[in-house]
């Protein structure tokens, strides 16, 4: 899968999603390719003299965020709450941050197989 792709997948198969595993890879470029396009549309309302794209935009991909971000602490062995120690200023966004950049879990967790492994969701996909 190539970097946008996986961006694209967040606003179309996996908007909502917040069931599964989400690799580094795909956690990352959904969030460098989501600040590209915040500060192009922060760049375009500023031109425009308007401040209208860019809360639009971050409303629309709020959920995509938060559902590749949920993901993604799945996919390191962790729930989703765990999100919520980002209310802590400061160091909560250090854990959060510590917890996204560690590496998956190795074969099978609570919350599917492993993303990295095709073969292994294909094994699990036949046993369904």
């Amino acid at each position: 899968m190539s970097p946008i792709d996986y961006y694209k997948n967040a606003f179309t198969e996996n908007y909502v999603n917040f069931s599964g595993r989400a690799r580094r890879s795909e956690f990352w470029y959904f969030i460098l390719f989501n600040m590209i396009a915040a500060i192009a549309m922060m760049i375009v309302d500023y031109m425009i003299g308007m401040t209208i794209l860019y809360p639009l935009y971050i409303l629309g991909a709020f959920l995509p965020g938060l559902a590749v971000a949920v993901r993604r602490l799945h996919d390191t062995d962790r729930s989703g709450w765990w999100y919520l120690i980002g209310l802590i200023p400061l160091i909560g966004t250090i854990i959060l941050i510590v917890f996204w950049a560690q590496d998956s879990t190795p074969g099978m967790n609570m919350y599917g197989p492993n993303p990295k492994n095709p073969q292994e969701m294909e094994i699990e996909d036949h046993l369904v």
